[in-house]
């Protein structure tokens, strides 16, 4: 922040420009941004309104305005050279049910993400930008995509409270004098990594706005978010970098978006040098032969920024004819708008956080919140005749296996570099000191060949333990950007480690590391006890250890389904949920439902009560209930209301989530949960009228531990404006 409070000095006299009267007009914060951008606009040439279009523009010397644009990664903690804080992966995050947690986490990252900027840590040409290329709000279709890590949820409501949260956590409350601007990345029915620059994505229009869409819906006209990616992927044969429907129609027109489309790293490249593309790995989306054309498509589409080719093809494309320089301004009036917000263009003391300094990054504060983060999500799969938690005065040797439980357990990836990790060993010896022993053995890779030495130690160790913590799971050699994965199996021979250390001690409980889901069913049907703990953070070793010895009880639930084998899921090239993909289509028994996780405690539902009926369309539906901890722990539940029409026109979901609420009781407290659903959130989206509509009916009302675990059920009939029509009467 030094240097760019002295370029504005020096060129400006800093503070003061603002009052100078010969001053230009964009540089006086007093006046509207719609002025000081009109005003900007004038001024550039050709040349300098392409170059502001380059997501890594180098500025505008001649005014004095230096390189503001950068952008940066903070997925799960700021990327930087510098060390920050490494908190859980985001579905580690989805599994804590818990928006508000993430907009503290959030928060707290773009305070370190500011503290970076003003510093200017790196150097002049710092990644530390004020753009921030998150959060991934993309949705968990398919348990084989190898981004399931970057996501929250295969549920449209729990991802858009998410996004919500995160977005306001990040880019603070006040629009116009942003903290950061949130990019929303990739839009739209991104969710395979197989071809994806390549692929064309098959969706119909119901589909599309039930499914794909809503969750991006909360995050502009709710979360309000600066800057949206386009993916590389098209949607029913139109790349997204050039699709007019989608950045214009859905995203401008109809929920009226007013910050900046940048498309996915090389999209309009790959629109015409497929063949020939930066990595060379896949052919691209061949739309064009024309560089020029394409990038004026793009623009026409409603993709604001790009990479060089905007800056090189844009001023050709105007001086072609393919492209009008109102056209043009239009683009670069939404880049500029969320850089007059972010205060790119003032003097930095201007800035209500330009005061924020380094001493914030790894703050205190921030440690304890990626281990609280790390400790709400995990998540308690099974449990049989109360294994966990372990009684301390009965362990008194640990075998600590797997590949997971070391120092190279997965933290996922856009995130800082950590300035340590805490395995599950170091945890347990943090935890029980000298008075228990703690050893390891690695057993099996992740996905290497057995090593029959390292096996041998394995099983030895495990017969000489009181106890097993079995350390299984995934990295991003299995699953990652880029990479799906073939089966939803432990990989490697880690299933091999857990067969053979359970016969040598079945006092074995795993834990499970991993993003997408892990289809053990012989672990469910063998194993006592099964701990998911995701990829946890920097802090994963001390929350996992906190748990097993039940000085924190697991409350996390699962965010997406966990299907027992690929059996009943479609191909990944099926884009129609509808077909049986998530709980909401699904028949077949998954292995663990979605919104699943047990307690070492226990939960009894009573006392519900629905709105009277019928509840006009324009009205609200009240469900109340209570809910109460009925064992000896203190716990954490999470309520979650379901809803399905029971007769309709057209084929509707098994059930579909409406409201939640994370709760912590006492042994013996009881709590009144109240849920409120707007009648036109039951809504469908009908392709005649080309909009959601509620079909008057009976639809059914379920309360549950998880998708699958209701515990109270009730109905309500929703009418018309004003009355319930008579053919619905009987229902």
């Amino acid at each position: 922040m030094k240097l760019f409070a002295s370029v504005l000095s020096l060129c400006f006299g800093g503070v003061m420009l603002a009052q100078n009267p010969q001053a230009p007009a964009f540089r006086n914060t007093k006046l509207p941004i719609g002025e000081r951008i009109t005003n900007l606009i004038g001024q550039l040439t050709l040349e300098e309104k392409a170059q502001q279009l380059n997501h890594l523009n180098q500025g505008i010397p001649r005014l004095g305005i230096p390189m503001w644009g950068g952008w940066n990664q903070t997925l799960h903690g700021v990327w930087s050279k510098q060390p920050t804080t490494l908190f859980p992966a985001p579905i580690a995050m989805g599994a804590t049910w818990d928006p508000e947690l993430v907009h503290t986490v959030a928060e707290k990252m773009s305070d370190e993400a500011r503290a970076l900027y003003n510093a200017h840590a790196d150097g002049p040409r710092s990644k530390h930008g004020l753009v921030f290329r998150s959060p991934v709000i993309n949705i968990s279709r398919d348990p084989r995509w190898g981004r399931i890590q970057e996501v929250f949820s295969e549920d449209p409501l729990l991802t858009s409270r998410f996004a919500v949260a995160y977005i306001r956590g990040l880019q603070g409350d006040d629009i116009n004098h942003l903290k950061l601007a949130a990019t929303v990345k990739h839009f739209a029915v991104n969710n395979v990594e197989t071809g994806r620059q390549h692929l064309s994505a098959a969706v119909d229009e119901r589909d599309l706005f039930e499914y794909w869409l809503p969750h991006w819906r909360a995050a502009i006209m709710e979360g309000h978010a600066q800057s949206v990616m386009s993916s590389y992927n098209a949607i029913n044969g139109t790349p997204d970098a050039v699709n007019h429907y989608l950045l214009t129609d859905i995203l401008r027109k109809k929920w009226g978006f007013d910050g900046f489309v940048t498309d996915d790293l090389g999209a309009v490249h790959l629109l015409t040098d497929g063949g020939n593309n930066r990595n060379g790995s896949e052919p691209g989306q061949r739309w064009s032969e024309d560089p020029v054309a394409a990038a004026a498509e793009a623009i026409k589409a409603g993709n604001d920024s790009d990479d060089a080719e905007f800056e090189k093809n844009l001023p050709v494309a105007v001086k072609r004819g393919l492209l009008t320089e109102k056209e043009l301004d239009a683009a670069v009036r939404n880049v500029l708008r969320v850089g007059f917000r972010l205060g790119a263009f003032d003097p930095p003391e201007t800035s209500p956080y330009a005061r924020i300094s380094m001493d914030v990054v790894r703050a205190p504060e921030h440690l304890e919140l990626a281990q609280k983060v790390a400790t709400e999500s995990l998540t308690l799969l099974s449990n049989r005749q109360n294994f966990l938690p372990l009684h301390r005065e009965a362990v008194h040797k640990i075998a600590v296996i797997g590949p997971a439980g070391g120092d190279e357990y997965e933290t996922g990836n856009y995130y800082g570099t950590p300035s340590h990790k805490t395995s599950v060993v170091a945890g347990l010896k943090q935890l029980l000191g000298d008075s228990v022993s703690v050893d390891f053995a690695q057993g099996v890779g992740f996905v290497d060949q057995v090593n029959s030495e390292e096996m041998e130690k394995a099983i030895s160790l495990a017969k000489q333990a009181d106890v097993v913590i079995l350390c299984l799971g995934t990295n991003a050699r299995v699953e990652a950007e880029g990479r799906d994965r073939r089966n939803l199996d432990l990989p490697g021979y880690q299933e091999n480690l857990l067969e053979a250390v359970f016969a040598a001690n079945p006092k074995t409980a795993v834990v499970l590391m991993n993003a997408g889901p892990i289809a053990s069913t012989w672990a469910q049907d063998h194993v006592p006890a099964i701990l998911e703990a995701w990829y946890p953070g920097e802090f994963g070793g001390t929350a996992i250890a906190r748990a097993l010895f039940g000085i924190d009880n697991p409350g996390g639930h699962l965010p997406y389904t966990v299907y027992a084998s690929l059996d009943g899921v479609p191909p990944q090239n099926e884009y129609d949920v509808s077909k049986g993909y998530t709980y909401m289509y699904f028949k077949g028994v998954p292995l663990y439902p979605f919104g699943h996780g047990l307690s070492y405690t226990r939960f009894e539902f009573s006392g519900l009560k629905v709105s009277a009926e019928p509840v006009t369309q324009s009205g609200k539906i009240s469900v109340s209930f209570d809910v109460q901890n009925t064992g000896e722990l203190t716990g954490t539940e999470v309520p979650q209301l379901y809803t399905h029409q029971r007769v309709s026109t057209v084929p509707q979901p098994i059930k579909s989530l409406r409201a939640f609420e994370r709760i912590e009781l006492k042994a013996g407290e009881k709590r009144h949960v109240e849920f409120t659903v707007p009648v036109k959130g039951l809504a469908y989206y009908d392709v005649t009228r080309h909009d959601f509509v509620v079909e008057p009916g009976t639809f059914d009302v379920m309360i549950g531990a998880s998708s699958d675990d209701i515990r109270l059920r009730g109905s309500v009939r929703v009418g018309t404006t004003t009355t319930a029509p008579k053919s619905q009467a009987k229902d």
